[in-house]
């Protein structure tokens, strides 16, 4: 019996997701956390939190595409990272790592990795390692993690089971004068009506 104003043709299987990125500064925490979400043109949302699977066969869009799917107020879900300091002069890092395998029809994944003190490339490689070690596992792929990034990435490549690799990072220096800096980096999914059209 459908209850009534629950729409009947949701599937929560995403069939899209953007990448997006921001940092916000306040004296207060939770407004430099809103002003971050605002640059990364989030903040109009009801965001859900879920963990780190990429849906198969979801579709890879541009956070411009991705917006216009979707409605103020709407509840959305997305994988998110974030951070914050009110220590001056403190290198502040939030990431959103992706490993996407080879046959579409399989699952992939996304990784939240947030640190204090690390460079960007630094961060973009710590968020990609650990979506593609996830995805390796499932697959069998048991590679040494003690080696270097670049060497267990081409593997990983060279298997032919995972393609792509990739990570949003949105890093920043705390602010001099104290004032809260949080930076945040998500993936954002939407299209989970069953009958969804790009």
């Amino acid at each position: 019996m459908q209850q009534k104003g629950i729409p009947q043709n949701l599937d929560l299987v995403p069939k899209g997701v953007f990448f997006t990125k921001g940092v916000g500064k306040h004296k207060y925490k939770l407004r430099s956390f809103e002003l971050a979400l605002r640059k990364a043109g989030i903040e109009r949302f009801n965001l859900v939190a879920v963990s780190s699977i990429l849906p198969p066969h979801c579709r890879i869009v541009t956070r411009k595409v991705g917006l216009k799917h979707l409605k103020s107020g709407q509840v959305v879900f997305a994988v998110m990272a974030q951070n914050a300091t009110n220590e001056p002069n403190r290198l502040v890092a939030s990431s959103i790592g992706l490993a996407v395998p080879a046959d579409h029809a399989q699952y992939g994944y996304l990784s939240e990795h947030h640190s204090f003190g690390e460079k960007k490339p630094i961060v973009d490689d710590h968020a990609e390692d650990l979506a593609a070690t996830m995805l390796a596992s499932t697959m069998g792929l048991d590679l040494d993690p003690d080696k270097a990034w670049d060497e267990r990435k081409q593997l990983y490549v060279t298997s032919g089971r995972i393609i792509k690799t990739n990570s949003v990072t949105q890093t920043a220096i705390g602010d001099k004068n104290g004032l809260w800096t949080t930076v945040i980096a998500a993936a954002v999914f939407f299209g989970l009506e069953s009958n969804f059209k790009f």
